[in-house]
This record gives structure tokens, C-alpha cells and sequence, in this order.
């Protein structure tokens, strides 16, 4: 490996502590990196870029502050393991310093990093069985009735009724729930049961977008989706999450 970068490899064995909840955040570390979302300003970045590259150990730690828990969160939405996770962010960190020199540029260094975990974590979720080769996340194209349907046919009328393919009867509003079911442990238990148990694919973009707070285009680059199979694979989880939100207010309700 080329570059002062080179120095900081020391510093990734300590990062499973770092990744974590043990490293308290210090803004004079993080600076304009500490947010997650949204691009950085060009010149803060080739800064870090230019710290980095000669080894300064505090760019790095700023780097480690601002991304490190994000990066650790993906990985968990490959692996069931924490501890899998952090080593998932360790490899990232190996990655990305070695390949520091490399870096063009061409996309903003938070979704660089975001990439190498995602790769990195889907061959772990492999190893473990967790899921199957990334691409099979991408959908098919066809509309053919192979195609998974968002909700049961059951749910809308038939061609034969007044009013074909409408609601056969509208869903419960959850307007009329008390906010203490809508809040409860319980509710949330069956939110996160459901979105475990989702198809990778779904369980992945569900996560990132409504679990996360990413937006569309994130998602797209780090995960290399088209717009419209992260927009179908997100429909779908969420209209099964809400059928599960559905099933258990409307059971558990007085």
C-alpha cells in the first residue's frame, strides 16, 4: 500500500470498541462530517482526503466518528451478528485505507465507504446463509402473473363485482387507534418481527429508507438498484409491514 494512509492501519484493530455505542461522538473531531445525510462540501472532503492520505490519525478518527456507526448499522442489515458486524466494518476500514489512493472521486467519500460495507457484508450474509448472491436482489422485469402481489387479491373486487379491482373494504384507519397502541413495545416488536422476516431484498431497502432515514438515491448507489426496484421492493415491504400492523391492532384492539 502507497501513501501515509499506510500509518493508520494500526488504528482499525481498535475499531470493533469504535463502531459501536463505546465511542463517544466529540464535534471538534467530526466537524462538517458528522452528518450522515446529504452531500459534503467538496472542499471539506478533499480536505479529510488530504489528512487521510498523509496519516494524520485525527482526520481518521473524525471519519471514524461520523460514519463508523452508520457503516455498523448496514452491515447489520446483512448479518444477524453484532459482533459480525463490527468485523464487517473492520474489513471495510482495511479496504478503504488500502484503496485510499485509488479513490477518484467519483462518487461522495460517504458512499464510497457505504459500498465497501455493502459488499463486504453480503459475502458474510452468504456465508452464513443470511441470503442469496446480491444480484438477486434486482427484480424482474416481467409483469407476468409470476410477479409478487403487494396484498391478497381477496382484498379487491373481482372483474365480476360493481367495482373491479377497487377495495372490497377500505383498510382500518389508525387514526382511531389510541396513540398507546400505536406506540407500544409491542407494536413496534411487530414491526421489526415483520420486517425481519421480510425477503432479503425488502428487508434491506425497508430498513434503509424507513429505519435509516435514506433517501432514494442513496439507497440506489450503495445497494447499484435501478430507482424502480427499490421503489417496488419498498412498496412491498411497506404494504406488508402495514398488514401486519393491520392483523395485530385490529386483534389486540377493545
Amino acid at each position: 500500500m502507497e501513501g501515509g494512509s499506510s500509518s493508520l492501519l494500526a488504528l482499525v484493530g481498535r475499531l470493533p470498541t469504535v463502531t459501536g455505542s463505546g465511542r463517544r461522538v466529540t464535534p471538534s473531531r467530526v466537524g462538517s462530517f458528522e452528518r450522515m445525510h446529504g452531500p459534503q462540501p467538496a472542499s471539506s472532503e478533499n480536505e479529510l482526503l488530504t489528512a487521510l492520505r498523509c496519516g494524520d490519525e485525527d482526520a481518521f478518527c473524525a471519519l471514524v466518528d461520523a460514519y463508523g456507526a452508520a457503516m455498523h448499522r448496514l452491515a447489520l442489515t446483512f448479518v444477524r451478528s453484532s459482533a459480525v458486524a463490527d468485523d464487517v466494518v473492520q474489513e471495510a476500514w482495511l479496504g478503504a485505507l488500502r484503496g485510499l489512493d485509488r479513490f477518484e472521486g467519483r462518487s461522495a467519500l460517504k458512499t464510497w465507504l457505504l459500498r465497501i460495507v455493502a459488499n463486504i457484508a453480503r459475502t458474510h450474509a452468504v456465508r452464513e446463509a443470511r441470503s442469496l448472491p446480491f444480484s438477486s436482489i434486482e427484480l424482474d422485469s416481467d409483469t407476468g402473473s409470476e410477479r409478487e402481489r403487494s396484498l391478497p387479491t381477496a382484498r379487491f373486487q373481482g372483474p365480476d363485482d360493481q367495482y373491479p379491482g377497487r377495495w372490497v373494504s377500505f383498510p382500518t384507519p389508525w387514526s382511531t387507534q389510541p396513540d398507546s397502541a400505536l406506540l407500544s413495545a409491542e407494536t413496534r416488536k411487530v414491526i421489526a418481527d415483520t420486517i425481519a422476516d421480510l425477503p432479503d431484498g425488502q428487508r434491506i431497502v425497508i430498513s434503509l429508507r424507513d429505519v435509516e432515514g435514506w433517501d432514494s438515491v442513496e439507497v440506489c448507489s450503495v445497494l447499484k438498484l435501478s430507482e424502480i426496484n427499490q421503489r417496488v421492493l419498498l412498496h412491498r415491504a411497506r404494504s406488508k409491514v402495514r398488514a401486519a400492523l393491520e392483523r395485530y391492532l385490529t386483534t389486540e384492539s377493545p
